[in-house]
């Protein structure tokens, strides 16, 4: 069986890492535009309306434009985009998140790819929360650093400029980060979570921490019971890592170049006090990885198709 797909934005970031990750594939006939043309409104709508499957790499109010745009109920959508990742009638394209996920995301007719940093965040948590060891009314934090490539295109100019800016710098500090609802709204928390993000001198990479004082949990969990609960949770996943043991550095490329994502339970046994770490390319499984493999899961291809573990 072969699909037809049309990327919506090919020329950005995350387009060009999709492209890579589709080219070759005889399962998939991409729907291409000129260049001279890609911006005329009524070729693009004729694009979005003949493809089988479209991914939307724009921002947030062109990914809007891009799917009123589409007036036929065959054509099937991922977004890339934050725009509908906590909206009604989208699934959420994260499929080891949840029991049934994928199961859901294969049956979809939208589905929005989860941002980065909310990747890394989710999957440490929500299986913690799923399971009643960290409380949903907890005050949750998550530090996170990337590489500058998630700034798209006017940001790895900055930083590959002849005057870079300084090796890393933290932003964000208005604490409304636009990842912040989807963190709360798929962790099932009652609060959101105090986002510190900042972004390192480096193209590509990333780490997601979520300090965790497990002394004050009610059940008090252990290190170890928290790493086997993140085992259990994703046994079965191909994409997705789990480094027992603590670890003495982790290094922000340590997944970079690839579309998995690596968990890791650290901390002081004795004081009960936790670091939980992923790390993960924020252009593979923060972006265009995520978005081929639920392309994958929705064709019904193989999930993994295409992509690097």
């Amino acid at each position: 069986m072969s699909i037809s797909v049309f990327i919506d934005g090919a020329a950005g970031t995350t387009g060009l890492e999709i492209r890579e990750r589709l080219a070759g594939r005889v399962d998939i006939a991409l729907v291409e535009i000129d260049d001279a043309r890609r911006k005329d409104p009524a070729v693009r709508a004729e694009a979005l309306n003949d493809a089988d499957f479209v991914i939307l790499c724009l921002p947030d109010d062109a990914a809007r434009e891009a799917v009123a745009l589409i007036d036929n109920d065959r054509t099937r959508v991922i977004d890339a985009s934050t725009a509908f990742r906590t909206a009604e009638g989208w699934n959420y394209g994260f499929p080891e998140l949840e029991p049934g996920q994928q199961a859901a995301i294969a049956e979809a007719k939208r589905v929005s790819n989860p941002g980065c940093y909310p990747t890394g965040f989710l999957a440490l948590v929500r299986p913690l929360v799923r399971m009643g060891l960290v409380p949903v009314d907890w005050p949750l934090t998550v530090n996170a650093v990337s590489g500058y490539s998630g700034g798209g295109k006017a940001m790895i100019a900055e930083f590959e400029s002849a005057n870079p800016p300084p090796a890393a710098r933290t932003y964000g500090l208005g604490l409304a980060h636009k990842h912040v609802p989807e963190m709360q709204k798929h962790a099932r928390i009652e609060h959101p979570p105090i986002f510190m993000p900042s972004v390192a001198n480096t193209y590509r990479g990333m780490i997601v921490e979520v300090p965790l004082p497990l002394h004050a949990f009610p059940r008090r969990p252990s290190l170890h019971v928290c790493e086997a609960v993140l085992s259990e949770a994703y046994r079965d996943c191909a994409l997705i890592n789990i480094v027992e043991g603590d670890a003495a550095t982790v290094a922000i490329e340590a997944d970079a170049g690839t579309d998995r994502l690596t968990l890791r339970v650290c901390g002081n046994p004795e004081t009960g006090q936790a670091r939980l770490i992923a790390t993960l390319d924020n252009l593979g499984k923060g972006a265009a990885g995520a978005a081929v493999q639920n392309l994958n899961i929705m064709a019904g291809f193989d999930p993994i198709a295409g992509l690097t573990v």
